[in-house]
């Protein structure tokens, strides 16, 4: 059995400023650069064979950090079926200007609706089958290892890996906050 150490990356100047980031590449913050030393505090102790990003330098500027105090982390691997939620058109917009444009509700529904997607983007349930398809590869490579695997993604992703995983309702999946200084450990 391995163990999985799940974290979001730290704040990117988009988060900072309330714009829908999705696929787009948007930096680490002074806060997000010290919420990612404060990750690497809280794994320190902790053993890392192997690692996990997807393509966006959010979560390898995070992982980096963590991964300075793990020399035995045997590999990085980039995968992309851990991506954020993909915007589509409304993303690099400020969540303000959509809410004047689209009004609240159609905000609220792109936002953190289930099955509604932004135009030209993905809904949580078009999410939720790329991360199934992520765990399900990580149970057939290492449940029948003794490996240590950090995954550092997204807020939208980790949110769809953790109602796998917690085996959570939509409501449950939807309402949550991801914070940026906590990991969810897991077992596979």
């Amino acid at each position: 059995m391995s163990t999985i150490y799940l974290f979001r990356h730290g704040q990117t100047d988009f988060n900072l400023q309330k714009i829908f980031t999705g696929w787009l590449q948007s930096e680490l913050t002074d806060i997000g650069i010290q919420q990612a030393n404060n990750m690497a505090a809280l794994l320190k102790e902790k053993t890392i064979n192997l690692a996990y990003t997807p393509d966006l330098t959010r979560c390898q500027n995070t992982l980096a950090e963590v991964l300075k105090f793990h020399p035995e982390c045997q590999e990085t691997i980039i995968d992309n079926r851990i991506l954020e939620r993909n915007y589509g058109d409304i993303g690099g917009k400020l969540h303000q200007n959509i809410i004047d444009q689209f009004g609240e509700e159609q905000y609220k529904k792109w936002h953190r609706g289930w099955s509604d997607r932004p135009p030209g983007g993905e809904s949580y349930a078009d999410v939720e089958i790329r991360i199934q398809d992520f765990i399900t590869d990580l149970r057939s490579k290492y449940s029948d290892k003794d490996l240590s695997i950090a995954i550092c993604g997204s807020s939208n992703s980790i949110r769809l890996f953790r109602k796998i995983m917690e085996n959570a309702s939509i409501e449950d999946t939807v309402s949550w906050t991801i914070p940026y200084d906590q990991y969810f450990e897991y077992q596979i």
